[in-house]
């Protein structure tokens, strides 16, 4: 397989590797893209990929909640600069409003809604006309919650990132919100590891026998001294899948479980939208040194 020049730009993106290395990687791998992430992280060249998908399109979140109801929100532009036009603006905020009234499964059903006095297609349909560039709903999920819970929001940078959590056994916002401040920042995928796939696990523990493969300083140490260490790092890499064993960014030294316990409270709910997050945009040109390292 060819290893273009794009492959090497996403590779590079995603790992931080260096270009050279991503280009070997690639090639070792038949450019095949989980397979160079792999050898890299074996060889000790790049972390764990932490990402929900790649970042490539452009747009705004909004997360909103009225009683025990609550509603995260992606609109998408074609562009950056139209994401902070006024017109946009108002059509995502009435879009979020107007779905958090609703009960719209999806997509589908809330392009059927009336704002204004037209569907939310037309209205759509109107905003691309008059700014001149595809205006989108992507995504939404409407969540609801006991009295007797709480929800977190949190929008960061505007909206490029919305974050929106349960908390169950509390009435505490403010507890909340700062939950929601995590999953923003820490990205966590899972709740805590009940929820993990045996897969991914496993996946994880094979990355590092791999790494530890070379290490001389292991070298001649008992199976079950290896094995520990195995364990050891396999349960440091883990925590940063989850939630509950994250460190509290607020505190910066306990795990937000051990917080959670404090409270009476459990994380019953957790949603992150990033603008754009997985959606492949058309790259319209590469550097000189990525053209020349793929030549």
């Amino acid at each position: 397989m060819k290893i273009t020049a794009s492959l090497v730009k996403e590779l590079r993106e995603t790992t931080g590797a260096g270009m050279m290395d991503c280009k070997k990687a690639l090639t070792a791998t038949d450019g095949d893209m989980q397979k160079a992430i792999d050898w890299l992280r074996e060889k000790g060249i790049a972390k764990a990929a932490k990402k929900a998908g790649r970042i490539a399109a452009e747009g705004l979140t909004r997360v909103l909640a009225d009683g025990n109801k609550a509603v995260i929100v992606e609109v998408n532009t074609e562009t950056d600069f139209v994401a902070i036009n006024e017109t946009f603006l108002a059509l995502l905020d009435k879009t979020a409003e107007t779905l958090l009234a609703s009960n719209a499964k999806n997509v589908e059903e809330a392009s059927k809604l009336l704002v204004d006095g037209i569907t939310l297609a037309d209205a759509f349909t109107n905003a691309t006309a008059t700014i001149g560039e595809k205006i989108s709903l992507r995504r939404f999920e409407l969540v609801e919650k006991a009295s007797t819970d709480a929800f977190g929001l949190y929008m960061h940078n505007k909206g490029k990132i919305s974050a929106l959590v349960v908390l169950e056994g509390t009435n505490d916002e403010t507890l909340a919100k700062q939950f929601a401040m995590q999953l923003s920042a820490m990205k966590p995928q899972f709740i805590n590891k009940d929820e993990m796939p045996t897969e991914l696990v496993e996946h994880e523990r094979q990355i590092i026998i791999k790494n530890m493969e070379n290490d001389a300083s292991l070298a001649g140490k008992p199976e079950k001294v290896i094995n520990g260490i195995v364990s050891g790092r396999l349960s440091k890499v883990l925590q940063d899948y989850c939630l509950d064993d994250q460190v509290f960014i607020i505190d910066g030294k306990v795990k937000c479980k051990e917080i959670l316990k404090q409270h009476n409270a459990k994380c019953v709910k957790m949603i992150r939208y990033e603008a754009g997050e997985g959606i492949e945009k058309k790259v319209e040109d590469f550097a000189d040194e990525v053209a020349k390292i793929v030549a």
